[in-house]
């Protein structure tokens, strides 16, 4: 048995190529991230890997949409959003394949 806190990993990233990881892999990567009201992310897309993000609660925005709880949001390959807490919010991050130096910046939504 081995156990651990969420807020030791890096930006709540708890599998993938980071450190710490409680599973080092380029397979997959997990988290669970938490936001404040008015926390920003700046527009990016991947190349190759698909985002799965899962609103567990509160209210985000993303590709110029409102999302809230029970909310599943896939960004595929090409696919570019901004991030923004609308209200306090924690999401469940999902990328496939965890692929390393996949994140380009860009200058807005494409969708």
């Amino acid at each position: 048995m081995r156990a651990s806190k969420l807020d030791e990993m890096k930006g709540g990233w708890f599998i993938g190529n980071f450190e710490p990881s409680l599973m080092k892999t380029n397979d997959v990567e997990v988290s669970v991230k938490k936001y404040k009201k008015g926390a920003k992310e700046e527009a990016h897309f991947h190349k190759i890997a698909t985002e799965y993000t899962v609103v567990m609660s509160g209210k985000v925005r993303m590709f110029g949409r409102e999302w809230t709880e029970g909310d599943i949001i896939i960004a595929e390959p090409g696919d570019a959003t901004s991030f923004e807490a609308l209200t306090d919010a924690v999401n469940v991050v999902v990328k496939l394949p965890g692929a390393n130096n996949d994140k380009y910046m860009c200058e807005e939504d494409t969708k």
